[in-house]
Protein backbone atom coordinates (compact mmCIF):
# COMPACT_ATOMS: atom_id res chain seq x y z
CA UNK A 1 0.00 0.00 0.00
CA UNK A 2 1.45 3.56 -0.73
CA UNK A 3 0.30 4.77 2.43
CA UNK A 4 1.66 8.07 4.58
CA UNK A 5 1.33 9.24 8.25
CA UNK A 6 2.83 12.36 8.66
CA UNK A 7 2.46 14.46 12.66
CA UNK A 8 3.89 17.82 12.64
CA UNK A 9 3.83 19.67 15.53
CA UNK A 10 4.87 23.41 16.50
CA UNK A 11 3.90 26.14 18.73
CA UNK A 12 1.76 27.20 15.66
CA UNK A 13 0.20 24.00 14.89
CA UNK A 14 -0.72 20.18 15.51
CA UNK A 15 -1.22 18.08 12.84
CA UNK A 16 -2.20 14.55 11.77
CA UNK A 17 -2.18 13.86 8.05
CA UNK A 18 -2.74 10.39 6.34
CA UNK A 19 -2.97 9.19 2.78
CA UNK A 20 -3.86 6.67 0.93
CA UNK A 21 -2.66 6.68 -2.69
CA UNK A 22 -4.59 3.71 -3.87
CA UNK A 23 -7.74 4.72 -1.71
CA UNK A 24 -11.49 5.53 -2.86
CA UNK A 25 -11.81 9.40 -2.35
CA UNK A 26 -12.60 8.81 1.92
CA UNK A 27 -11.72 11.67 3.87
CA UNK A 28 -12.13 12.86 7.77
CA UNK A 29 -11.02 16.43 7.77
CA UNK A 30 -11.11 18.91 10.30
CA UNK A 31 -8.83 22.05 9.83
CA UNK A 32 -10.83 24.54 11.79
CA UNK A 33 -11.09 26.67 8.59
CA UNK A 34 -14.82 25.49 7.07
CA UNK A 35 -13.94 26.38 3.69
CA UNK A 36 -10.72 24.61 3.95
CA UNK A 37 -12.22 21.58 4.87
CA UNK A 38 -14.75 21.56 1.83
CA UNK A 39 -11.74 22.06 -0.66
CA UNK A 40 -9.52 19.41 0.76
CA UNK A 41 -12.15 16.83 1.01
CA UNK A 42 -13.06 18.05 -2.53
CA UNK A 43 -9.46 17.20 -3.86
CA UNK A 44 -10.01 13.61 -2.14
CA UNK A 45 -12.70 12.73 -3.54
CA UNK A 46 -12.09 13.63 -7.24
CA UNK A 47 -8.51 12.58 -6.34
CA UNK A 48 -9.35 8.74 -5.28
CA UNK A 49 -6.56 9.77 -2.68
CA UNK A 50 -8.25 8.95 0.81
CA UNK A 51 -6.79 11.74 3.18
CA UNK A 52 -7.12 12.11 6.83
CA UNK A 53 -6.32 15.89 8.04
CA UNK A 54 -6.88 16.95 11.99
CA UNK A 55 -5.46 20.48 12.23
CA UNK A 56 -5.32 22.20 15.77
CA UNK A 57 -3.91 25.94 14.97
CA UNK A 58 -3.85 28.86 16.01
CA UNK A 59 -6.76 30.34 14.90
CA UNK A 60 -6.83 32.90 17.27
CA UNK A 61 -4.00 34.71 15.51
CA UNK A 62 -5.43 34.28 12.24
CA UNK A 63 -5.24 31.80 9.45
CA UNK A 64 -1.74 31.46 8.13
CA UNK A 65 -0.18 29.12 10.00
CA UNK A 66 -3.12 26.54 9.82
CA UNK A 67 -3.08 26.94 5.94
CA UNK A 68 0.20 26.83 5.55
CA UNK A 69 1.22 24.02 7.55
CA UNK A 70 -1.86 21.68 6.82
CA UNK A 71 -0.56 22.10 3.25
CA UNK A 72 3.25 20.90 4.08
CA UNK A 73 2.05 18.15 5.85
CA UNK A 74 -0.13 17.15 2.94
CA UNK A 75 2.67 17.55 0.31
CA UNK A 76 4.79 15.58 3.03
CA UNK A 77 2.54 13.10 3.12
CA UNK A 78 2.09 12.71 -0.84
CA UNK A 79 5.93 12.33 -1.63
CA UNK A 80 6.26 10.08 1.34
CA UNK A 81 3.32 7.73 0.02
CA UNK A 82 5.00 8.17 -3.72
CA UNK A 83 8.24 6.51 -2.05
CA UNK A 84 11.19 6.25 -5.43
CA UNK A 85 7.54 7.50 -7.67
CA UNK A 86 8.30 4.38 -9.42
CA UNK A 87 5.41 3.30 -12.02
CA UNK A 88 3.76 6.44 -11.27
CA UNK A 89 2.02 8.30 -14.46
CA UNK A 90 4.53 11.53 -13.42
CA UNK A 91 1.99 13.89 -15.66
CA UNK A 92 -1.33 15.43 -15.44
CA UNK A 93 -3.34 18.34 -17.08
CA UNK A 94 -6.91 18.61 -16.49
CA UNK A 95 -9.80 21.49 -17.67
CA UNK A 96 -12.14 21.62 -14.82
CA UNK A 97 -15.44 23.37 -15.25
CA UNK A 98 -17.94 23.95 -12.32
CA UNK A 99 -20.85 26.20 -13.88
CA UNK A 100 -19.45 29.62 -15.86
CA UNK A 101 -16.12 28.82 -14.33
CA UNK A 102 -13.15 27.14 -16.20
CA UNK A 103 -9.94 26.01 -14.81
CA UNK A 104 -6.81 24.24 -15.96
CA UNK A 105 -4.25 22.52 -13.73
CA UNK A 106 -1.22 20.76 -14.89
CA UNK A 107 1.30 19.35 -13.06
CA UNK A 108 4.59 17.40 -12.98
CA UNK A 109 5.44 15.40 -10.36
CA UNK A 110 9.18 16.21 -10.90
CA UNK A 111 10.80 16.56 -7.57
CA UNK A 112 11.57 20.26 -8.75
CA UNK A 113 9.10 21.93 -6.61
CA UNK A 114 7.69 25.14 -8.54
CA UNK A 115 4.27 27.04 -8.81
CA UNK A 116 2.77 29.23 -11.45
CA UNK A 117 -0.45 30.83 -10.02
CA UNK A 118 -2.78 32.58 -12.33
CA UNK A 119 -5.75 32.80 -10.88
CA UNK A 120 -7.31 35.26 -8.53
CA UNK A 121 -10.48 35.90 -6.65
CA UNK A 122 -13.02 39.39 -6.13
CA UNK A 123 -13.55 38.79 -2.49
CA UNK A 124 -11.45 38.90 0.26
CA UNK A 125 -13.33 35.67 1.77
CA UNK A 126 -14.90 32.36 0.92
CA UNK A 127 -16.52 31.34 4.12
CA UNK A 128 -14.77 32.55 7.04
CA UNK A 129 -10.90 31.59 4.87
CA UNK A 130 -9.18 34.41 3.58
CA UNK A 131 -9.02 34.08 -0.23
CA UNK A 132 -5.49 35.53 -0.05
CA UNK A 133 -4.20 32.75 1.61
CA UNK A 134 -5.60 30.10 -1.63
CA UNK A 135 -2.34 30.80 -3.84
CA UNK A 136 -0.29 29.70 -0.52
CA UNK A 137 -1.98 26.95 0.24
CA UNK A 138 -0.79 25.66 -3.05
CA UNK A 139 2.66 26.85 -2.83
CA UNK A 140 2.95 25.15 -0.06
CA UNK A 141 1.59 21.62 -1.35
CA UNK A 142 4.15 21.95 -4.17
CA UNK A 143 6.95 22.64 -2.39
CA UNK A 144 6.66 19.89 0.02
CA UNK A 145 5.63 17.01 -2.70
CA UNK A 146 7.65 18.22 -4.99
CA UNK A 147 5.33 19.42 -7.75
CA UNK A 148 5.50 21.20 -10.36
CA UNK A 149 2.22 22.93 -10.56
CA UNK A 150 0.29 25.07 -12.95
CA UNK A 151 -2.65 26.63 -12.20
CA UNK A 152 -4.75 28.67 -14.74
CA UNK A 153 -8.03 30.34 -14.18
CA UNK A 154 -9.43 30.69 -17.98
CA UNK A 155 -12.89 32.31 -17.00
CA UNK A 156 -15.09 32.41 -14.73
CA UNK A 157 -17.28 34.93 -11.97
CA UNK A 158 -18.54 32.97 -8.61
CA UNK A 159 -15.51 33.06 -6.23
CA UNK A 160 -17.11 29.75 -4.95
CA UNK A 161 -16.99 28.28 -8.34
CA UNK A 162 -13.48 29.72 -8.64
CA UNK A 163 -12.13 27.95 -5.89
CA UNK A 164 -13.96 24.83 -6.46
CA UNK A 165 -12.80 24.11 -10.11
CA UNK A 166 -9.25 24.72 -9.48
CA UNK A 167 -9.16 22.12 -6.50
CA UNK A 168 -11.14 19.84 -8.45
CA UNK A 169 -8.84 20.10 -11.18
CA UNK A 170 -5.80 19.73 -8.93
CA UNK A 171 -7.12 16.54 -7.85
CA UNK A 172 -8.10 15.33 -10.58
CA UNK A 173 -4.07 16.23 -12.46
CA UNK A 174 -2.65 14.62 -9.48
CA UNK A 175 -5.10 11.05 -10.00
CA UNK A 176 -3.67 10.90 -13.05
CA UNK A 177 -0.11 11.60 -12.21
CA UNK A 178 0.27 9.12 -9.34
CA UNK A 179 -1.49 6.31 -10.57
CA UNK A 180 0.61 3.08 -11.55
CA UNK A 181 1.16 2.46 -15.66
CA UNK A 182 1.64 -0.96 -16.05
CA UNK A 183 3.36 -0.39 -19.19
CA UNK A 184 5.89 1.35 -16.93
CA UNK A 185 7.08 -1.95 -15.39
CA UNK A 186 8.04 -0.39 -12.23
CA UNK A 187 10.58 1.79 -13.71
CA UNK A 188 10.73 5.24 -12.79
CA UNK A 189 9.64 7.72 -15.32
CA UNK A 190 12.64 9.76 -16.21
CA UNK A 191 15.45 9.24 -18.33
CA UNK A 192 17.67 9.99 -15.30
CA UNK A 193 16.55 7.38 -14.00
CA UNK A 194 15.44 9.53 -10.21
CA UNK A 195 13.04 12.42 -10.24
CA UNK A 196 14.24 15.28 -8.25
CA UNK A 197 17.69 16.40 -7.58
Amino acid sequence: MRTAKIVRNTTETRIHIEVNLDGTGTYDVSTGIGFLDHMVEQFSRHSLIDVVMKVDGDLHIDQHHTTEDSAIALGQALSEAMGDKAGIGRYGSVFSPMDETLARVALDISGRPYLVWRAGFSQDRLGEWDTELIEHWFHSVAQAAGITLHIELIYGQNNHHICESIYKGFARAMRQAVELDPRKGGAVPSTKGQLGG
